[in-house]
């Protein structure tokens, strides 16, 4: 491994002096001009770890839901799966280093992690619809071929699409051919066995109308729509055309302000959904007759699935152990739909998609979405070859159930939450339950809620536990808490520190928005006085 050549060719990608950036669980993200070192110093890293795990690794260049200007870097490891831990802080460390250190600090992870210089390694890469993205691809391909390593780069493609690839190329394409046409026809042809079994009820033309956030979501709509026209009409807005990535439209936008987006023509009771800018993350929503907006997050988007496998699987006469996988945000009233009504257990995990994912592992199914629309559902392999088999050897109820269960197996990307896989399921699901939009959103409703944030001097005084639900310093906040919840009907409150700025977020529901607004602004005032707040204290805002 000629680290000179790296060092010479690390010249021609120079970090900024001075400039440190933290490899989190969305990788690198920042205004693009600042990533150009990254990039290259992301394509060694990728050459490292295929070497290590002698496995394909992918490189995404994206910067989702972020704006424009941004862009972004994240790696995907041999399952699909977000970067290990470990390798985050391997990340960090590469990226931080100033141009005489390289040599040491690629040296230092060489000899921790046991890599074999002479491995070969092979890395894939995709990047999404961004300005900058291309030059910066070139960048990560720099980094990979200075260190020997072999790429295919894909181009334009989706966060979830690029997962999906290197998941196909390590698993011998038993998961799927690793190909944008692999990619189509598997999830279409499970798409279309799985709503054949709906045309008897009413909705045969079925349509959605879909904001694609200016983003690659749309391209690639466009490439899978002939594919499963018949069961489905995909209307494209937002579609890259005219308007720029993000800016008022997508569902960042759709969920945090809780409007339709720009762009988008709406009758009353028409079904839409909005994907993020890297099709990553999905939300549905629709107005009623009398204007008012109404939004399908991903807790209802959870409750849908979850109770729909379930439905099946007592069908089928299985009692597989599932499990729906929320975080402290999720609404209270989802949480209660789903273990009191449906009997699906319920378990909360820290922020953060990738402990979603780990912990919906350990169930034979496992549904996760964020409030934000981000999730899939995940199938245990003896779990998927058990029910395939099933669906070839049965006939009757319990064949056609099995047959069902098949093909949504088949139509979750099982290696990432994916805007277009999770549309699929939700439309086929919709149609075979004969539901509306309308009738969906009825299933439960969610209770009022209100989030704020409170500036601290350090968030680090801020430690959490039971899944970020409890704080457990500094002494006498969780009290402080407690005691105030017990004013409010229904409520509940919690509060944790960002990930990245010195700021603590606060959560609130109660039984009204006034309750719910109350305890919050309450609550932010408990953490400004014991939390060391500063600036301006809390106003209320009701």
């Amino acid at each position: 491994m000629d680290l000179e050549a790296v060092c010479k060719r690390s010249a021609c990608h120079a970090k900024p002096q001075g400039l440190v950036l933290q490899y989190g669980t969305a990788g690198f993200r920042t205004n693009a001009q600042h990533l150009d070192h990254i990039m290259f110093r992301m394509g060694l890293l990728a050459v490292l770890r295929s070497k290590q795990t002698r496995s394909t690794i992918g490189v995404m260049v994206t910067a989702s839901h972020n704006p424009e200007e941004d862009n972004g870097v994240k790696l995907i490891d041999p399952l699909g799966e977000m970067l290990a831990p470990s390798w985050e802080e391997h990340a960090t460390c590469l990226a931080s280093a100033e141009e005489q250190d390289m040599p040491r600090v690629l040296t230092a992870i060489m000899e921790k992690e046991a890599v074999d210089p002479q491995q070969a390694a092979f890395v894939v890469i995709g990047r999404d619809t961004r300005p900058s993205s291309e030059k910066l691809s070139q960048s990560v391909i720099d980094g990979v071929t200075v260190l020997g390593g072999q790429f295919h780069d894909y181009g334009l493609l989706t966060t979830p699409q690029l997962h999906y690839m290197v998941y196909c190329r390590n698993s011998g394409d038993r998961y799927g051919k690793a190909t944008i046409e692999g990619y189509c026809q598997k999830l279409s042809k499970a798409f279309v066995e799985l709503t054949k079994q709906a045309s008897c009820s009413g909705d045969e033309n079925r349509s959605v109308k879909v904001d694609c956030a200016n983003g690659i979501g749309a391209l690639k709509l466009k490439e899978m729509e002939h594919y499963f026209s018949q069961g489905l009409s995909v209307q494209l807005f937002n579609d890259g055309t005219e308007g720029r990535l993000n800016h008022l439209c997508g569902a960042d936008f759709v969920k945090s302000h809780q409007k339709p987006p720009q762009g988008m023509e709406m009758k009353s009771n028409e079904r839409c959904c909005s994907f993020d800018g890297d099709a990553d993350r999905i939300v549905y929503y629709y107005c009623d007759a009398n204007g008012h907006f109404h939004l399908i997050d991903g807790d209802k988007i959870a409750t849908l699935i979850s109770s729909f496998l379930k439905e099946l699987l007592l069908e089928l006469g299985e009692s597989l152990n599932i499990g729906v996988i929320q975080t402290a945000y999720a609404n209270g009233s989802s949480t209660r739909y789903l273990e009191e009504v449906m009997k699906v257990p319920v378990h909360c995990t820290k922020t953060g998609v990738k402990h979603l994912h780990h912990k919906a592992q350990e169930f034979d199914i496992g549904v996760y979405f964020e409030a934000n629309g981000h999730g899939t559902a995940l199938f245990s392999e003896a779990v998927e070859v058990k029910i395939k088999r099933l669906a070839q050897e049965l006939e009757d109820e319990k064949g056609k159930a099995a047959k069902m269960l098949a093909s949504i197996i088949d139509l979750f990307n099982q290696a990432a939450g994916d805007a277009i896989s999770d549309m699929l399921v939700i439309e086929a699901i919709l149609a075979l339950k004969g539901l509306t939009v309308q009738q969906w959103d009825a299933i439960y409703v969610d209770l009022p809620n209100r989030q704020l944030k409170v500036k601290v001097a350090d968030r680090r005084v801020i430690n959490t536990t039971d899944a970020e639900r409890q704080a457990v310093t500094p002494p006498g906040l969780q009290e402080a808490i407690n005691d105030l919840v017990k004013k409010y009907k229904l409520a509940r409150a919690f509060v944790r520190p960002s990930g990245t700025e010195d700021i603590v977020r606060v959560y609130a529901e109660a039984d009204s928005q006034e309750s719910a607004d109350r305890l919050a602004y309450e609550v932010s005032l408990v953490v400004f006085q014991l939390a060391g707040g500063i600036g301006e204290r809390p106003q209320p805002s009701f």
